[in-house]
């Protein structure tokens, strides 16, 4: 088996639960992935034009900053990473993650959360973060993704 880890980021606290189940169905390490400012509910507001997340995703160049150091991910073999869908891909705190460490070699494996939305342009958006990695197809879970549904799709991963 594979030495992996999942990095998540959770705005609401659902990716988080969904990383935890993750990681303990893979016996994975687990990091979070936390902005150094960390979102109130009113950032989080996408209908709202002005707010944070919403200046965020139209800004493709933005680079929230990360609280705390980056995990070294030398010793791993795959990288699970696990966000929220916003606007049809990943927040950009993805990017700001995956072009802190250095990932030559790795196979990044994302995954995500939506109340609806499918994983959109994800990978494209991802792509030019990791270019020296692997980038897996994502895959969109339901909050309650179920123990053998997580393990017989990160099992071909591992």
């Amino acid at each position: 088996m594979k030495k992996s880890l999942v990095a998540y980021f959770s705005a609401s606290g659902v990716t988080a639960a969904l990383a935890k189940r993750l990681a303990d169905v893979t016996r994975s390490d687990i990091y979070e992935i936390q902005p150094e400012t960390p979102y109130t509910a009113a950032d989080l507001d996408w209908t709202n034009a002005d707010s944070r997340s919403s200046r965020e995703m139209k800004d493709k160049a933005y680079r929230p900053p990360i609280k705390g150091k980056v995990p070294d991910v030398s010793g791993y073999d795959v990288i699970f990473v696990g966000f929220p869908i916003w606007w049809y891909v990943a927040p950009t705190i993805i990017n700001t993650f995956l072009e802190n460490c250095d990932a030559r070699g790795k196979t990044i494996v994302p995954f995500a959360t939506s109340g609806s939305s499918g994983m959109g342009r994800t990978n494209d958006s991802l792509r030019p973060s990791c270019p020296n990695a692997v980038l897996a197809e994502g895959r969109r879970f339901p909050s309650d993704a179920g123990v053998k549904e997580l393990s017989d799709w990160a099992d071909k991963y591992l």
